[in-house]
């Protein structure tokens, strides 16, 4: 039984290069990257689903409920907040939003969305442990990045999580990342 990790499919904004804003929805690609997840997920299968109450993370969850899959939302699992940054092209930017220590103006400071990635890791520990069987979690690129790079002992984290990839997670301490930001189930879209 394991914790299986993915992105929200693609949105617009993705494809653009944009700050998300919240309400952003999966354009139609990212629905067709749902639906090839979906059915790699029920492969490996699963007992519950954690997800993002974000919209675009809804969505990628939406096969999985269709098909009967008890779905959780959190707002711990969101994508981290940029505030008044949302809406803006990367191109536009002439500082790095990603720094350590940039505060978006509205938004959380890395620290503060550390704090929150750590909350909602520890939800997802909890969860798992409660089931009989492996945990989806659904969620946003960043905060991938985070949990792994922060809260498991992958050796290696890359720079950017697809979007509809995959990451298997052992759900015991010390978190060992068994696979990482795998996307062989969009073959071909």
């Amino acid at each position: 039984m394991t914790i299986l990790l993915v992105r929200h499919g693609e949105t617009a904004g993705n494809a653009e290069r944009v700050v998300q804003r919240p309400e952003v929805p999966l354009n139609p690609r990212g629905v067709a990257q749902a639906a090839r997840l979906a059915e790699r997920l029920f492969e490996l299968g699963f007992a519950h689903v954690l997800c993002s109450d974000l919209v675009r993370a809804r969505m990628t969850a939406a096969p999985l409920a269709a098909r009967g899959a008890a779905v959780e939302l959190t707002p711990l699992l969101q994508e981290r907040n940029f505030g008044e940054l949302r809406g803006t092209p990367y191109a536009e930017f002439t500082e790095d939003p990603f720094a350590p220590g940039y505060a978006p103006p509205g938004g959380e400071t890395i620290a503060v969305f550390h704090r929150r990635v750590a909350e909602a890791f520890a939800l997802i520990v909890e969860r798992r442990r409660g089931l009989a069987g492996s945990l989806v979690v659904v969620s946003h690129g960043l905060l991938c990045h985070a949990l792994i790079a922060n809260h498991t002992a992958s050796a290696s984290v890359p720079d950017h999580f697809d979007n509809a990839s995959l990451t298997l997670v052992d759900p015991e301490p010390p978190h060992a990342v068994r696979l990482i930001n795998c996307t062989r189930h969009l073959a071909g879209l």
